[in-house]
């Protein structure tokens, strides 16, 4: 009779794994950086601790509550996207420093293509893809053929297009601020719509398409990678790029398209944000936005997963939008940065705790099955009546002559 297939704990599961491993980040995470308020001014540390933590809760209001939790998922979609980007290059073996460029690059083209064109919004959105796509892309050629690591590339191509996006948004902008021109204002059709949402979360205007959008992405991201043959080309390519080729894949096109497809993806962030009015791009910006090196991080605590990466985007997203309701007599609103960054570099770890986790539990499977065997009994003999006849029994007597 063939054994039971044994059933693995919990503790053996991947996905418990990861998001155990995660968890932990964010509470040692939150510990240094209440520790670290404590020497700055302990007799807040508490109450700015828990004030980042309850982000929009700060709000006795339930109908404040709500419209301030639509804000936080307002910039959870953009962020979102970033990390996807991310997370479909790291699967590829390849390692896209430059979202946040390509994120630069699609806010650009969408709010361009909505004040200097009047384009309704979904065209304003699949230029914005494009964009980006052409941007990685760049980086994927010089990597394929030019052997330029893709880190190096995406470093320049972040300044390149920031000071880029500056120059061009200068022409669209308010003659008197450094702020592009009010998209509700001067190109309302360029707006994401927002089906309704508006009302579920108290009026607020910022509400788009984009979030449920974001979300889906996620999950056909997932499966593109777990359930296709290109997604399998493509870790393959990631996990032994000569092995790929000798196996007939186009190993090349496979980092370009994979670099491309990231491209997209942050680019596509861009356009979720802006196109929305939430923010008015300064054309006067000597800083790369944080929302694609966040979005590193939430790859990375999402345990580089598309389906966990939607929460930990929003946790991420949750506690920098909390930094804002830290009292700032007694610390600076970058306190929730602070927090982010400890996270940030303890998702480092979050590889060695899944290694540490699956050697414990090994040893322990181990152990286990060597109590079993010592204290199996042993198996019963087989019947005399079950035995087959040997080949005395089988002879006929024979009988003796008279």
């Amino acid at each position: 009779m063939s054994k039971p297939k044994e059933k693995k704990s919990l503790f053996q599961n991947d996905g418990f794994q990861a998001l155990l491993a995660s968890l932990i980040c964010i509470v040692l995470g939150m510990l240094i950086g209440f520790i670290v308020l404590l020497f700055i001014n302990p007799s807040g540390a508490g109450a700015a601790i828990g004030a980042v933590i309850k982000n929009f809760l700060n709000y006795s209001r339930a109908s404040l509550q709500i419209k301030n939790f639509g804000n936080t998922l307002v910039k959870m979609a953009p962020l979102l996207m970033c990390s996807l980007s991310v997370l479909f290059c790291y699967k590829v073996g390849l390692f896209n420093i430059g979202v946040a460029g390509q994120y630069v690059v699609g806010a650009c083209i969408s709010i361009y293509a909505a004040l200097a064109w009047g384009l309704p919004w979904w065209l304003c959105l699949i230029l914005a893809i494009i964009v980006g796509a052409l941007d990685g892309a760049i980086v994927g050629l010089l990597k394929a053929y030019c052997n330029v690591n893709e880190v190096i590339s995406g470093i320049m191509l972040n300044w390149i297009g920031l000071y880029t996006t500056n120059m061009i948004l200068t022409t669209v902008k308010e003659s008197t601020s450094p702020y592009t021109l009010d998209l509700r204002l001067y190109a309302p059709k360029s707006v994401l719509p927002n089906i309704g949402f508006s009302k579920l979360f108290s009026g607020n205007e910022y509400m788009s398409i984009a979030i449920p959008l974001a979300i889906i992405i996620a999950i056909a991201i997932k499966i593109i990678l777990d359930k296709t043959k290109f997604g399998y080309e493509l870790k393959a390519t990631g996990f032994n790029k000569n092995a790929a080729k000798y196996a007939g894949m186009a190993e090349k096109q496979n980092i370009i398209i994979t670099l491309a497809i990231g491209g997209a993806l942050a680019a596509c962030g861009g356009a979720f944000l802006y196109l929305t009015d939430y923010e008015l791009w300064e054309c006067t910006s000597s800083s790369v936005p944080g929302m694609g090196f966040n979005g590193i991080a939430a790859a990375f605590l999402g345990g580089l997963n598309p389906v966990g990466t939607i929460f930990a985007s929003y946790f991420i997203q949750h506690i920098t939008s909390g930094g804002a309701y830290v009292d700032k007599s007694l610390y600076s609103s970058q306190i929730s940065d602070l927090i982010s960054a400890l996270i940030i570099y303890l998702c480092g770890f979050v590889g060695f705790m899944k290694l540490a986790m699956k050697k414990y539990s090994a040893a322990k499977a181990a152990k286990s099955g060597q109590i079993e065997n010592v204290n199996a009994e042993p198996e019963p003999a087989v019947s005399k009546e079950e035995d087959p006849p040997t080949n005395s029994e089988a002879k006929p007597e024979e009988g003796g002559n008279e």
